[in-house]
């Protein structure tokens, strides 16, 4: 059986990394380097180090190898926002704000109803604030309530995190943090 250097895997799985389009989960990538004409195989605490190196060599660069909550990508880095958007002709979706007061209402109250987030906000939601969320796969129906007329149980996806570079909702900064925020730029 011919084994790989550490130098080897790291090139495999770096590029692996750079050329998917999306995030690759540990399955994913360790699943490259079982079963080749090689036979390799690679034990975990080897592959997390594969991506501790990975990591350490992008580390100062204009990308940064995340985790975020569907698996590992190379992103940009923040800094490196406002020279991207330079390149980009058109630009990203805007939201109403009551659109994103939905959206919050959602991530940090899940799972809710429709009926929920009209309690909690004092007036009715509008419908196509829910879709534009569907559509941008941010958030989805997982289930109904068992009350009359069932309705739907919404809650954030995993594409959510992901397009915010989180890997869980404990990663949201705290409601009290956002509620500040807010109060400063009135």
């Amino acid at each position: 059986m011919i084994r790989m250097n550490m130098e080897e895997e790291k090139k495999v799985l770096e590029t692996a990394l750079l050329c998917a389009q999306e995030p690759l989960s540990l399955q994913d990538m360790r699943s490259m380097f079982d079963g080749d004409a090689r036979g390799v195989k690679i034990s975990a605490d080897r592959f997390r180090s594969l991506i501790e190196e990975l990591k350490n060599d992008w580390s100062g660069k204009g990308l940064e190898l995340v985790n975020v909550s569907n698996g590992w990508r190379f992103q940009s880095r923040p800094e490196m926002k406002p020279y991207l958007e330079k390149l980009r002709q058109e630009k990203p979706p805007r939201y109403s704000r009551a659109t994103m007061e939905t959206l919050a209402i959602i991530a940090y109250n899940q799972p809710v109803t429709r009926g929920d987030i009209e309690r909690i906000r004092g007036v009715t939601v509008n419908s196509q604030a829910i879709r534009l969320l569907e559509e941008r796969g941010w958030i989805e129906a997982i289930g109904h309530r068992e009350v009359p007329g069932r309705p739907a149980l919404l809650a954030t996806t995993s594409q959510f995190l992901s397009d915010l570079g989180l890997a869980s909702l404990e990663q949201l900064p705290p409601l009290q943090v956002l509620q500040e925020m807010d109060m400063d730029s009135i």
